[in-house]
């Protein structure tokens, strides 16, 4: 819901710190900032819960620490009440005040007990030190920066870039202290790598069903705990469709948005739904011919991903959230994560069942630099705040208990999210496979025609002071088997693509967007008749 900015330091210079800030002014509708020698902290925020007393920076009520909060704390009622059992005096109605307030009561344990997503930085005034610490998954994100006698801190990296030194990401489910002219150490406060370990697998069919329905159905309710509009980004897939329909259920006043070419598949089946279930629906119209680099390069300057296939799918999320915040919609649900997690991509299925669970937690472990990153830059890009509901932390855990055969079964994905959900998917969702947004409507080959120059207007922006923009790790895993260690090291010996394999690719790209144009010119052109006789 925000985007944060601190300099700390005796070398913090303000107006450094609001030209950081000002690069953040996307991500809300109101600067607040909290300025004192050495200690430069500032919020873009973005009114979604207490809109009016949330002011922030956050100060404690003796003045000694400094928060500064990006994200939701879902369960923060709950938490609210306990900490006013222990004596705490709120106030205000806000997650933010919670988070502070927590922290000052468990300290580093605190963050075990948010549900949520959420990057935040506490100041200890006192020593100028800053705690920092971002959510198991990495929904929302953090980095720093040092130069001589001050630490940076910021919620994008394209807001540190103009520091010119490397760029450090804050790592998913971390914690730790930073010191402005020491070092910043921080530790797993959730390990993803070992996530569901030592628990016992969930071999009934039935009883698998039931947790995974009541799963999910909660941590979408927490999601829509507001008075705002919510809107959905709907595919018209079978994650995208059932987001819609808890949210239909849960919280009435909300609103479908779908990308692409018109009368797609993808289209077709959001607009069948949206009328079904009597959903106000927002269809933006695009074609391929309407991608255009300059589209592409703005993509590329919000999102800041290093991936090839991350970067195209950025082109066609960018509209969508634009066209959200053109509707006045702050908070909207995603059906991102269910495949990594329910066996919605092929490599699951072609491994044992340990690779199997080693491939989906690589995936889950680096969704905050793929997936993850593309939406949080779109929508915050946009001022709008995306949430993940499949990714909430019960949900992932729950998922690493499933055997594999659960997630495919008769050469059907995601199978027992299909039989959990059964009763209130309509059929045509239910049986429709799985079928990427940007892929089927030729939106994905347009934007290939413009790959071989990601490179260079990612370093155009600075962005490869974290890191260079990279090979697609699926397609390096593939071609290795589906050998993981195999594809680690090939893709650190050989991160990106040759001139050669970019002429290739490029070349893929140009004949399958002539083939259109092709049958255009064959239709139009005039039948010539036989001479009679």
């Amino acid at each position: 819901m925000c985007g944060i900015a601190l300099s700390l330091g005796p070398e913090a210079d303000p107006a450094v710190f609001r030209q950081m800030l000002a690069v953040l002014a996307p991500r809300g509708e109101v600067t607040e900032t909290r300025q004192e020698n050495g200690l430069l902290t500032g919020v873009r925020r973005l009114k979604v819960v207490d809109r009016e007393r949330a002011v922030q920076p956050w100060v404690s009520a003796d003045e000694e620490y400094v928060l500064c909060y990006n994200g939701e704390v879902f369960n923060h009622h709950e938490l609210r009440a306990e900490l006013t059992r222990l004596g705490y005096a709120f106030r205000s109605g806000s997650d933010t005040e919670v988070v502070l307030a927590a922290f000052l009561r468990w300290g580093g344990d605190a963050v075990r007990r948010l549900r949520g997503e959420y990057a935040f930085a506490v100041v200890e005034r006192a020593t100028g030190r800053a705690y920092l610490a971002r959510d198991p998954l990495g929904v929302k994100p953090l980095y720093w920066a040092r130069t001589p006698g001050c630490l940076h801190v910021a919620s994008e990296v394209k807001a540190l870039v103009g520091h010119g030194v490397p760029i450090v990401e804050v790592p998913p489910g971390h914690h730790g202290w930073a010191h402005p002219d020491g070092e910043v150490r921080l530790v797993p406060h959730v390990d993803l790598l070992t996530l569901g370990e030592g628990l016992p697998v969930v071999d009934d069919p039935d009883e698998a069903a039931l947790l995974v329905r009541v799963a999910l159905t909660d941590a979408i309710r927490m999601r829509v705990d507001t008075d705002l509009t919510v809107g959905v980004v709907l595919s018209g897939g079978l994650d995208s469709s059932l987001a819609l329909l808890h949210v239909r259920e849960q919280h009435p006043d909300c609103v479908a948005v779908t990308v692409g070419v018109p009368d797609s598949p993808d289209v077709a089946y959001a607009r069948r739904l949206t009328a079904d279930l009597g959903v106000a629906h927002e269809v933006i119209e695009l074609r391929p011919r309407d991608i255009r680099l300059a589209d592409v390069r703005e993509a590329i300057r919000v999102s800041e991903l290093t991936e090839y296939g991350d970067i195209i799918n950025a082109v066609v999320s960018v509209p969508i959230f634009r066209r959200l915040h053109e509707l006045g919609i702050k908070v909207v649900l995603t059906g991102d994560g269910s495949d990594e997690l329910f066996g919605g991509y092929p490599m699951y299925h072609q491994v044992g069942p340990e690779p199997s669970r080693r491939l989906v937690l690589h995936k889950i472990r680096n969704l905050c630099r793929t997936e993850l990153q593309r939406i949080d830059r779109a929508s915050m890009g946009n001022g709008v705040e995306a949430r993940v509901p499949f990714l909430d932390l019960s949900v992932v855990e729950l998922a690493m208990r499933l055997p594999v055969d659960f997630k495919l079964r008769d050469g059907q994905e995601k199978w027992i999210l299909r039989q959990a959900f059964a009763d209130v998917l309509p059929d045509y969702v239910r049986r429709r496979p799985k079928n990427p947004m940007s892929y089927s409507s030729g939106l994905h080959e347009r934007t290939r025609l413009y790959k071989p120059l990601f490179a260079r207007l990612h370093r155009s922006f600075g962005y490869d002071r974290l890191e260079p923009v990279r090979r697609d790790f699926d397609t390096v895993l593939t071609r290795c088997g589906n050998d993981l260690d195999r594809a680690i090291a090939e893709g650190l010996a050989r991160p990106d693509h040759t001139v050669l394999e970019h002429a290739r690719d490029l070349m893929g790209a140009a004949r399958w967007n002539a083939a259109p144009l092709v049958r255009r010119l064959v239709r139009s052109r005039p039948t010539r008749r036989t001479p009679a006789g």
